[in-house]
């Protein structure tokens, strides 16, 4: 097998129901568990595609609400083992000024690269660490038709193996601003909100976030954290989605395709 940041060259047969059987190399979606460590001490291991690592932790660290302004991180470094630089575990060195939940650091949590927030408690202990949206950004419904033919050719991952989601920034006028990608829907929303937290391009209170998945809960709630308005999805959204979107002021959308979408929550930010 050769090995690339993402992805890994394997062997498959393919059976096709007319012609003979071929055996080619294929681009296969890597996924590997990374460790985020506070201070050296372990807070969560978690499977996703290698790369823009940082991007994830900062993102994962602000939509759980560990730090509330992009200057509590001060440093965040792969950790060394020996002479080798050990790519899955990534320690974060936060500013003293951030006081830590002994909970959360006495945790030592799994989450696969699909499960997102797993064991949340309460909805509602969520809820209080951000305000409801209130942010004036609309978008015409033909602006919205376009996004995912937008992200054509900018899928690289994906094209190559098929394996991986997309988490996309737009601007009100459907220009792509950022694009992340990784086997687990939510770490690639973590990447795109990461990112720009660590450039100080934040909140993202005119942007619209699309996601090549279903709507969940937890992909919502991060959207919420970070300031986002509206928040597209492929496929459907889940019931609490849509009740945690309405009561937080945002824009949920649904099974958007290029010639149709449904709108769920807060349907006055979408104009014809």
């Amino acid at each position: 097998m050769t090995t690339t940041s993402q992805t890994k060259k394997h062997r498959v047969v393919r059976h096709q129901v007319q012609g003979a059987s071929t055996t080619v190399n294929d681009e296969i979606a890597v996924e590997e568990p990374l460790e985020i460590r506070i201070q050296g001490k372990a807070l969560l291991v978690t499977m996703r595609t290698p790369g823009h690592d940082k991007s994830l932790a900062a993102g994962y660290l602000w939509s759980e609400g560990v730090i509330h302004k992009p200057e509590h991180i001060l440093d965040m470094e792969h950790c060394q083992q020996g002479s080798q630089l050990d790519e899955n575990v990534l320690n974060v060195f936060l500013h003293p000024e951030v006081k830590l939940d002994q909970d959360l650091m006495n945790r030592f949590s799994y989450a696969a690269s699909g499960c997102g927030l797993c064991g949340k408690s309460a909805v509602e202990a969520i809820r209080s660490r951000f305000t409801p949206i209130r942010s004036n950004t609309s978008i015409r419904s033909s602006v919205l038709l376009q996004l995912f033919q937008s992200l054509k050719g900018k899928q690289h991952g994906f094209e190559r193996t098929g394996g991986l989601h997309a988490a996309a920034l737009f601007d009100r006028a459907g220009t792509l601003i950022d694009i992340q990608e990784d086997v687990g829907r939510h770490n690639a929303v973590d990447k795109v909100i990461g990112a720009h937290l660590l450039e100080g391009d934040f909140p993202l209170q005119d942007t619209i976030l699309l996601v090549t998945s279903r709507a969940s809960f937890e992909i919502v709630q991060k959207a919420l954290a970070a300031g986002i308005p509206i928040i597209a999805f492929a496929s459907a959204p889940s019931s609490l989605a849509i009740e945690f979107a309405q009561a937080n002021g945002q824009t949920l959308i649904g099974f958007l395709r290029e010639d149709r979408f449904n709108a769920y929550t807060h349907t006055e930010r979408i104009r014809d």
